[in-house]
């Protein structure tokens, strides 16, 4: 069971950390998944050390939802640092 609620929070965080990068429009619901479970690991590596702040999207809580979300922030972040080259 843990999985469906990592799944749906992970999507719910991907989809809010692309409207807050503004890439709404270029990510599916495959994507905004794929971002939040990533960003949550990135989320956990960046908070855990540095705010002794830790959440896991595998039972859902609002701490492991913004950890997800900042996570996936600075994940897009970089993924929009890297395609500044790029037309897109």
């Amino acid at each position: 069971m843990g999985w469906i609620i990592a799944l749906v929070v992970g999507g719910v965080a991907g989809w809010l950390a692309s409207l807050v990068m503004n890439r709404d429009a270029s990510m599916g619901i495959f994507w905004n998944i794929v971002v939040g479970c990533v960003g949550s690991i990135v989320g956990n590596m960046i908070a855990g050390p540095l705010l002794g702040i830790s959440g896991s999207v595998q039972e859902f809580s609002l701490v492991g939802l913004g950890v997800a979300v900042v996570g996936a922030v600075v994940l897009l972040g970089i993924v929009n640092l890297i395609q500044r080259g790029r037309v897109r």
